[in-house]
Protein backbone atom coordinates (compact mmCIF):
# COMPACT_ATOMS: atom_id res chain seq x y z
CA UNK A 1 0.00 0.00 0.00
CA UNK A 2 1.24 3.36 -1.03
CA UNK A 3 1.64 6.18 1.39
CA UNK A 4 -0.57 9.09 1.87
CA UNK A 5 1.54 11.46 0.54
CA UNK A 6 4.92 11.19 -0.93
CA UNK A 7 5.96 14.08 -3.17
CA UNK A 8 7.10 17.78 -1.43
CA UNK A 9 4.25 19.72 -3.20
CA UNK A 10 0.50 18.10 -3.49
CA UNK A 11 -2.78 19.57 -4.18
CA UNK A 12 -4.98 19.57 -0.99
CA UNK A 13 -7.95 21.31 -0.04
CA UNK A 14 -8.20 25.17 0.83
CA UNK A 15 -6.11 25.98 4.03
CA UNK A 16 -8.14 27.27 7.22
CA UNK A 17 -5.22 28.55 8.86
CA UNK A 18 -5.58 32.52 9.80
CA UNK A 19 -2.94 34.69 8.53
CA UNK A 20 -2.06 37.19 11.92
CA UNK A 21 0.44 39.65 11.04
CA UNK A 22 3.99 39.81 12.94
CA UNK A 23 4.58 42.62 15.04
CA UNK A 24 2.40 45.59 15.86
CA UNK A 25 2.39 49.36 13.89
CA UNK A 26 2.09 51.17 17.15
CA UNK A 27 4.23 48.62 19.20
CA UNK A 28 6.54 47.07 16.53
CA UNK A 29 9.67 46.59 19.34
CA UNK A 30 7.20 44.88 21.79
CA UNK A 31 5.56 42.71 19.56
CA UNK A 32 8.20 41.87 17.25
CA UNK A 33 8.54 38.08 18.75
CA UNK A 34 4.94 37.20 18.95
CA UNK A 35 4.47 33.73 17.21
CA UNK A 36 2.74 34.05 13.30
CA UNK A 37 1.05 32.78 10.57
CA UNK A 38 0.04 29.23 10.94
CA UNK A 39 -0.20 27.24 14.29
CA UNK A 40 1.82 24.56 12.77
CA UNK A 41 5.55 25.96 12.71
CA UNK A 42 5.83 23.85 9.41
CA UNK A 43 3.63 25.90 7.73
CA UNK A 44 5.08 29.15 8.28
CA UNK A 45 8.05 28.60 6.15
CA UNK A 46 6.47 28.07 2.69
CA UNK A 47 3.17 29.85 1.28
CA UNK A 48 1.02 28.53 -1.49
CA UNK A 49 -1.81 30.35 -3.83
CA UNK A 50 -4.74 31.95 -1.99
CA UNK A 51 -7.35 29.69 -2.25
CA UNK A 52 -5.01 27.43 -0.16
CA UNK A 53 -4.55 24.20 -3.04
CA UNK A 54 -0.48 24.58 -3.71
CA UNK A 55 0.91 23.45 -0.44
CA UNK A 56 3.89 21.56 0.85
CA UNK A 57 3.83 18.01 1.54
CA UNK A 58 5.85 17.07 4.84
CA UNK A 59 6.46 13.82 6.57
CA UNK A 60 4.15 10.94 4.92
CA UNK A 61 2.08 9.35 6.79
CA UNK A 62 1.92 5.18 6.27
CA UNK A 63 -0.72 3.09 6.38
CA UNK A 64 1.44 -0.27 5.91
CA UNK A 65 4.49 -0.52 8.23
CA UNK A 66 6.34 -2.38 5.28
CA UNK A 67 5.98 0.26 3.27
CA UNK A 68 7.22 2.58 5.81
CA UNK A 69 10.41 0.02 6.17
CA UNK A 70 10.92 0.45 2.61
CA UNK A 71 10.60 4.26 2.62
CA UNK A 72 13.03 4.68 6.15
CA UNK A 73 15.64 2.28 4.22
CA UNK A 74 15.48 4.46 1.33
CA UNK A 75 15.78 8.07 2.74
CA UNK A 76 18.94 6.18 5.15
CA UNK A 77 20.60 5.24 2.06
CA UNK A 78 20.06 8.72 1.08
CA UNK A 79 21.85 9.77 3.94
CA UNK A 80 24.81 8.01 3.77
CA UNK A 81 25.45 9.10 0.11
CA UNK A 82 24.75 12.61 1.08
CA UNK A 83 27.76 11.99 3.82
CA UNK A 84 29.84 10.39 1.23
CA UNK A 85 29.59 13.67 -1.27
CA UNK A 86 30.24 15.79 1.70
CA UNK A 87 33.61 13.89 2.49
CA UNK A 88 32.71 13.04 5.75
CA UNK A 89 34.23 9.39 5.52
CA UNK A 90 37.15 8.50 8.02
CA UNK A 91 38.25 4.92 7.46
CA UNK A 92 35.70 2.81 9.10
CA UNK A 93 34.21 5.06 11.62
CA UNK A 94 31.01 6.65 11.75
CA UNK A 95 27.08 5.33 12.20
CA UNK A 96 23.58 6.77 11.75
CA UNK A 97 20.70 3.91 13.17
CA UNK A 98 16.88 4.34 12.53
CA UNK A 99 14.20 2.99 14.62
CA UNK A 100 12.19 -0.17 12.85
CA UNK A 101 8.70 1.04 11.88
CA UNK A 102 7.75 -2.91 11.99
CA UNK A 103 9.84 -4.06 15.17
CA UNK A 104 9.93 -1.56 17.28
CA UNK A 105 12.52 -2.11 19.41
CA UNK A 106 15.24 -3.20 16.66
CA UNK A 107 17.19 -0.84 14.30
CA UNK A 108 18.59 0.05 11.01
CA UNK A 109 22.35 0.10 11.07
CA UNK A 110 24.98 0.89 8.12
CA UNK A 111 27.28 -2.41 7.60
CA UNK A 112 30.89 -2.05 8.90
CA UNK A 113 33.71 -1.21 6.49
CA UNK A 114 31.35 -0.07 3.64
CA UNK A 115 32.18 3.55 2.04
CA UNK A 116 29.07 5.86 2.68
CA UNK A 117 28.89 6.72 -0.93
CA UNK A 118 28.41 2.74 -1.54
CA UNK A 119 26.11 2.22 0.46
CA UNK A 120 22.21 1.29 -0.98
CA UNK A 121 18.81 0.00 1.08
CA UNK A 122 19.53 -3.48 0.42
CA UNK A 123 22.83 -3.22 2.30
CA UNK A 124 21.52 -1.49 5.99
CA UNK A 125 21.58 -4.14 8.36
CA UNK A 126 18.58 -4.81 10.98
CA UNK A 127 20.04 -4.93 14.65
CA UNK A 128 18.50 -6.35 17.28
CA UNK A 129 18.21 -5.08 21.26
CA UNK A 130 20.90 -6.85 22.20
CA UNK A 131 22.80 -5.60 19.44
CA UNK A 132 22.72 -8.61 17.26
CA UNK A 133 22.49 -8.81 13.53
CA UNK A 134 19.24 -10.05 12.02
CA UNK A 135 17.72 -12.04 9.42
CA UNK A 136 15.67 -9.23 8.27
CA UNK A 137 18.46 -6.94 6.98
CA UNK A 138 21.59 -7.56 4.78
CA UNK A 139 24.09 -10.77 6.92
CA UNK A 140 26.94 -7.95 7.53
CA UNK A 141 28.97 -7.04 10.05
CA UNK A 142 28.24 -3.82 12.32
CA UNK A 143 30.05 -1.08 13.97
CA UNK A 144 30.50 -2.20 17.98
CA UNK A 145 31.21 1.57 18.87
CA UNK A 146 27.89 2.58 17.19
CA UNK A 147 25.99 -0.07 18.59
CA UNK A 148 27.28 0.68 22.35
CA UNK A 149 26.21 4.65 21.69
CA UNK A 150 23.33 4.23 19.45
CA UNK A 151 21.22 1.48 21.32
CA UNK A 152 21.54 3.23 24.67
CA UNK A 153 20.63 6.59 22.97
CA UNK A 154 16.96 4.59 21.56
CA UNK A 155 16.46 2.94 24.71
CA UNK A 156 17.12 6.40 26.80
CA UNK A 157 15.51 8.80 23.89
CA UNK A 158 12.04 7.28 23.04
CA UNK A 159 11.26 10.33 21.71
CA UNK A 160 13.82 10.46 18.58
CA UNK A 161 13.51 7.91 15.68
CA UNK A 162 16.98 8.51 14.25
CA UNK A 163 20.92 8.77 15.35
CA UNK A 164 24.11 10.18 13.89
CA UNK A 165 27.95 10.11 14.10
CA UNK A 166 30.77 10.41 12.62
CA UNK A 167 34.14 12.02 12.36
CA UNK A 168 33.70 15.00 9.75
CA UNK A 169 36.73 17.43 10.12
CA UNK A 170 35.60 21.17 11.41
CA UNK A 171 33.78 19.38 14.15
CA UNK A 172 36.21 17.32 14.91
CA UNK A 173 38.74 20.25 14.77
CA UNK A 174 36.21 22.42 16.84
CA UNK A 175 35.37 19.45 19.34
CA UNK A 176 39.21 19.74 20.85
CA UNK A 177 38.22 23.44 22.86
CA UNK A 178 34.93 21.85 24.43
CA UNK A 179 32.83 24.73 23.63
CA UNK A 180 29.61 24.61 22.49
CA UNK A 181 29.09 27.05 19.30
CA UNK A 182 27.84 30.55 19.06
CA UNK A 183 24.67 32.07 17.83
CA UNK A 184 26.13 34.76 15.82
CA UNK A 185 24.33 33.80 11.78
CA UNK A 186 20.64 32.47 11.71
CA UNK A 187 21.35 28.99 10.36
CA UNK A 188 22.85 28.55 13.68
CA UNK A 189 19.83 29.47 15.36
CA UNK A 190 18.27 26.30 15.32
CA UNK A 191 20.68 25.05 17.95
CA UNK A 192 19.68 27.60 20.56
CA UNK A 193 18.76 25.71 23.37
CA UNK A 194 19.38 22.32 21.32
CA UNK A 195 23.24 21.71 21.61
CA UNK A 196 25.09 20.23 24.08
CA UNK A 197 28.72 19.46 25.18
CA UNK A 198 29.75 15.98 26.41
CA UNK A 199 33.26 17.71 28.14
CA UNK A 200 35.25 14.13 28.46
CA UNK A 201 36.88 11.70 26.64
CA UNK A 202 37.32 8.67 27.65
CA UNK A 203 38.67 6.67 24.53
CA UNK A 204 36.89 4.44 21.44
CA UNK A 205 33.72 3.61 22.82
CA UNK A 206 33.55 0.40 23.71
CA UNK A 207 31.00 0.21 26.95
CA UNK A 208 27.40 1.06 28.11
CA UNK A 209 28.74 3.58 30.24
CA UNK A 210 30.32 5.83 27.31
CA UNK A 211 26.52 5.69 25.64
CA UNK A 212 24.60 6.60 28.94
CA UNK A 213 26.89 10.05 29.83
CA UNK A 214 26.60 11.03 26.42
CA UNK A 215 22.77 10.63 26.78
CA UNK A 216 22.92 11.83 30.18
CA UNK A 217 24.86 15.10 28.12
CA UNK A 218 22.20 15.71 25.65
CA UNK A 219 19.17 15.26 27.83
CA UNK A 220 15.83 15.13 27.38
CA UNK A 221 15.17 17.17 24.64
CA UNK A 222 18.27 18.08 22.87
CA UNK A 223 18.97 17.01 19.50
CA UNK A 224 22.52 17.75 19.11
CA UNK A 225 25.85 17.34 21.21
CA UNK A 226 29.47 18.27 20.62
CA UNK A 227 31.64 15.32 22.46
CA UNK A 228 34.73 16.65 23.34
CA UNK A 229 37.69 15.35 21.45
CA UNK A 230 35.33 12.94 19.59
CA UNK A 231 33.14 14.79 17.13
CA UNK A 232 29.37 15.39 16.57
CA UNK A 233 26.09 13.53 17.39
CA UNK A 234 22.98 14.93 16.33
CA UNK A 235 19.52 12.59 17.04
CA UNK A 236 16.05 13.75 14.94
CA UNK A 237 12.33 12.49 14.22
CA UNK A 238 13.52 11.43 11.19
CA UNK A 239 16.42 10.45 9.45
CA UNK A 240 16.29 13.51 7.31
CA UNK A 241 16.25 16.06 10.55
CA UNK A 242 19.01 13.81 11.90
CA UNK A 243 21.22 14.40 9.00
CA UNK A 244 20.26 17.67 7.94
CA UNK A 245 21.21 18.99 11.74
CA UNK A 246 24.63 17.26 11.44
CA UNK A 247 25.53 18.37 8.36
CA UNK A 248 24.47 21.96 9.90
CA UNK A 249 26.22 21.74 12.92
CA UNK A 250 29.19 20.48 10.94
CA UNK A 251 29.31 23.96 8.54
CA UNK A 252 28.91 25.82 11.64
CA UNK A 253 31.85 24.42 13.56
CA UNK A 254 33.50 25.41 10.40
CA UNK A 255 32.15 29.20 10.27
CA UNK A 256 32.96 29.12 14.09
CA UNK A 257 36.42 28.25 13.60
CA UNK A 258 36.51 31.26 11.04
CA UNK A 259 35.41 33.10 13.20
CA UNK A 260 37.77 33.12 16.16
CA UNK A 261 40.45 33.75 13.79
CA UNK A 262 39.20 36.54 12.43
CA UNK A 263 38.38 37.80 16.38
CA UNK A 264 42.26 36.79 17.06
CA UNK A 265 42.80 39.53 14.36
CA UNK A 266 40.97 42.05 16.18
CA UNK A 267 37.62 41.26 14.35
CA UNK A 268 34.66 41.31 17.22
CA UNK A 269 31.61 39.14 16.33
CA UNK A 270 28.03 40.20 16.86
CA UNK A 271 26.39 37.43 18.55
CA UNK A 272 22.23 37.15 17.98
CA UNK A 273 20.64 37.66 21.30
CA UNK A 274 19.09 34.78 22.99
CA UNK A 275 15.15 36.19 22.17
CA UNK A 276 16.08 36.15 18.51
CA UNK A 277 17.93 33.04 18.52
CA UNK A 278 14.62 31.74 20.44
CA UNK A 279 12.39 33.25 17.83
CA UNK A 280 14.26 32.03 14.74
CA UNK A 281 14.38 28.56 16.21
CA UNK A 282 10.72 28.30 17.22
CA UNK A 283 9.81 28.93 12.96
CA UNK A 284 12.59 27.57 11.65
CA UNK A 285 13.68 24.28 13.57
CA UNK A 286 10.31 22.58 14.09
CA UNK A 287 11.38 18.75 13.10
CA UNK A 288 9.15 18.70 9.55
CA UNK A 289 10.65 21.56 8.30
CA UNK A 290 14.09 20.08 8.90
CA UNK A 291 12.72 16.72 7.31
CA UNK A 292 12.22 19.25 4.41
CA UNK A 293 15.38 21.04 4.65
CA UNK A 294 17.11 17.90 3.60
CA UNK A 295 14.70 16.90 0.76
CA UNK A 296 16.44 19.05 -2.14
CA UNK A 297 19.36 17.15 -1.59
CA UNK A 298 17.54 13.33 -1.70
CA UNK A 299 15.97 14.61 -4.88
CA UNK A 300 19.39 15.24 -6.39
CA UNK A 301 21.22 12.13 -5.00
CA UNK A 302 18.18 10.36 -6.83
CA UNK A 303 18.68 12.29 -10.24
CA UNK A 304 22.36 11.65 -9.68
CA UNK A 305 22.60 8.01 -9.50
CA UNK A 306 19.13 7.44 -11.45
CA UNK A 307 17.91 5.85 -7.81
CA UNK A 308 20.90 3.21 -7.36
CA UNK A 309 20.89 3.64 -3.72
CA UNK A 310 16.85 3.07 -3.32
CA UNK A 311 17.61 -0.53 -4.64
Amino acid sequence: MSPVATSTLTQTQPSTAKLVLRGDAENPKENAHKTDLAKNPFERVWRGNREGTIRMGGVPKFEDPYEERKWVKEHMAGAFRYWGKLGFGEGTAGHITVRDPVLKDHYWMNPFGMHFSMIKASDLVLVSPDGFVTEHGAQLPINEAGYVIHHTLHKLRPDVVAAAHCHSIHAKTWSAFGRPIDIMQQDACLFHDNLSVYANYGGIVLSDQEGKNIAQALGPKNMCVIMQNHGLLTLGRTVDECVYLFALLEKTCQQQLLAEAAEANGLKKRIISPEDAAYTAENNGYWETMYNNFTPEFELLKKETNGEFLE
